[in-house]
Parts: C-alpha cells; sequence; structure tokens
C-alpha cells in the first residue's frame, strides 16, 4: 500500500505552510504531497490567510521538491475551461520532470462559487460538463505531434487546437476520478480514469464502491486490475491516547467520532484500520493531514505507520 500526504489549504494554510509539509513527506519518503481544490474555508471557524491556488502552489512546489508526486483532490471543473487546464498540467508535469497527477471532479461546494461569482450548474449539467472535460484533456494530450485537436460538445468547442504543450509523462499524466457516484462517476473512470478515490468512506462501504467501478470498467471492456484504488481519510494518530486526543482536540473533532470515520487514535489502531482497507481493495492510502504546523505527526506517521504497511 501506498501512503500519501493530502492537505485542505482552504482550512487555512499559507504557500509557506504547505511548502514544509511537501519536503518534510518527501524527505519522510511518502508517496505523493496532494492538496484540494477549494476557494473558501469548508464549515466554521478561522479561515486564516485565505485561499491558495492549487496549480499556482503546485508549480511552485514541482520546482522545491525532487522525487515526490504532486497532484489535486480534486481540481473542480467548475473552475477551469478544459483547454487552459491542459496546458496548465502539461506545463507543471514539465517543471516537475513528469511528477504530475489530475484529480478531477465535478464541484461541489456552492459556496465557495457564490463568493467568486463562478457559475454553479446543476448537478446533472456539472456531470456532463465533467464529462467533456475528461474527453479534451485526455483528447488533446493523445493528439500526435503535430496534429490539431477539435472537439465538438454540448457545453465546450475546440476547433484546430496546436494540443500543446505536450507533457513529459507519456501517454499523459494519471488522472484521478473520484466520489460515491453509483453509475455516472464509475463510468467516467472506467474511461479516462488510471485511478478511482473514495472520499473518507467507512470502511463497510468502501469495497462496495470499489466493486461498481471494477463493474464499470468490465461493461466498458477494460480489465479492473488496471484501476488504482484509493481511499482519503482524516488521520490522527497517537503513540498514547493522551497524544491521540490533543490531536483530535487540534482539529476540532471528537475522538469517538474520528475513531469510526477516520484513520484515528494510537499507532496500533490506524496500522490495523489501514491493513482492513488494504484488505477491502485499497491500493493507495490518502491521509488528510488537517494540523499542518504539527510535523511531528507526520513523522510518526512515516515511522511507525507507513513501515508496517508499506
Amino acid at each position: 500500500m501506498r501512503l500519501r500526504i493530502f492537505v485542505e489549504p482552504q482550512q487555512g494554510a499559507t504557500y509557506e505552510q504547505q511548502l514544509t509539509m511537501a519536503r518534510l513527506a518527501e524527505e519522510l519518503g511518502f508517496d505523493a504531497f496532494f492538496r484540494s481544490d477549494h476557494l473558501v474555508r469548508i464549515g466554521d471557524g478561522d479561515p486564516g490567510p485565505g485561499p491558495t491556488d492549487s496549480w499556482a502552489t503546485l508549480a511552485a512546489l514541482a520546482r522545491e521538491t525532487d522525487r515526490i508526486r504532486l497532484g489535486t483532490l480534486l481540481t473542480s471543473a467548475t473552475f477551469r475551461r478544459p483547454g487552459p487546464l491542459a496546458v496548465t498540467v502539461a506545463q507543471v508535469d514539465a517543471m516537475s520532470g513528469g511528477r504530475v497527477e489530475l484529480g478531477l471532479g465535478a464541484g461541489w461546494y456552492d459556496t465557495e462559487h457564490a463568493a467568486y461569482g463562478i457559475p454553479f450548474p446543476p448537478l446533472g449539467e456539472r456531470f456532463e460538463r465533467l464529462g467533456e472535460q475528461l474527453a479534451i484533456v485526455t483528447g488533446l494530450w493523445a493528439t500526435p505531434p503535430g496534429g490539431r485537436f477539435t472537439f465538438e460538445g454540448r457545453h465546450y468547442t475546440l476547433r484546430d487546437c496546436p494540443a500543446l504543450p505536450r507533457p513529459v509523462q507519456q501517454p499523459h499524466p494519471p488522472i484521478i476520478v473520484g466520489g460515491w457516484g453509483a453509475r455516472r462517476t464509475p463510468a467516467l473512470a472506467a474511461r479516462y480514469a488510471s485511478e478511482y478515490n473514495v472520499p473518507f468512506p467507512l470502511l463497510a462501504d468502501f469495497g462496495p464502491q470499489i466493486a461498481r467501478v471494477r463493474a464499470a470498467c468490465e461493461e466498458a471492456g477494460r480489465d479492473p486490475s488496471s484501476m488504482v484504488m484509493s481511499a482519503a481519510l482524516v488521520v490522527a494518530c497517537g503513540e498514547t491516547e493522551a497524544d491521540f486526543t490533543r490531536r483530535a482536540g487540534a482539529i476540532g473533532r471528537e475522538p469517538g467520532e474520528l475513531r469510526e470515520h477516520g484513520l484515528a487514535g494510537t499507532v496500533t489502531e490506524v496500522v490495523d484500520r489501514l491493513r482492513g482497507f488494504g484488505a477491502a481493495g485499497a491500493d493507495v492510502v490518502y491521509l488528510q493531514v488537517l494540523d499542518l504546523d504539527d510535523l511531528d505527526h507526520v513523522r510518526l506517521l512515516a515511522s511507525a505507520v507507513m513501515a508496517e504497511v508499506s
């Protein structure tokens, strides 16, 4: 199992805090550093310094790190048009030497759309747009050198696009699709994605969701084993019960609730829960670290947890 660090900067984090965390994650041997793509704090509390743009941040991190993979869970299709998004991701892929992954979703947080004047279509239209964006981004990246890309869709039209720049990774950077959809999301993943991510599942619910994705792969004529299966889970781990309780309080969560819904408790408990997700089919787990100043927490996860499950 590969473990990745996943942060939520919209809850209040500067670029410098993200840089520190990404460098530490690389130093400690984590597989990747991922971040969310939101513009407004979710829930109550101090928004801190305000949002940082996901791809501006990843571009900078690409030049400040050497090995660790970088990406988003998930870039919102409502925030960007697909052609310029393909350009941005390809450029950051080059800046990183081929270490970028694109998580792309339909968007869901209407509050941030209202706050920044971004149109927020109904759910059905958002999924239509996501499907067209996936077709366009992958189509641009698959266009042969010297070729042109044209697309006629309901929401987007591209004519004679030169499909440049080309990403370093071939055939293209890995694409991640995720969510809880029963039909549309698994079908999109089966057609376009390298990885399917289940956000914050209970262990009992993880297996049934990835079974839907495997069924969608089979329906599309794709080998289900070619799809990486992942889960994103909040983490709060302590060497002792007191350490765990302190870390739960620091992120505003109750210890009992965290144990039910996340990777929480002592080292043994966290390792056992991760092994449970591995047995259920998880190839990758994103550790949602909400306190970016608690670097000792990440060191503990690397030394005591990652060593047991990798």
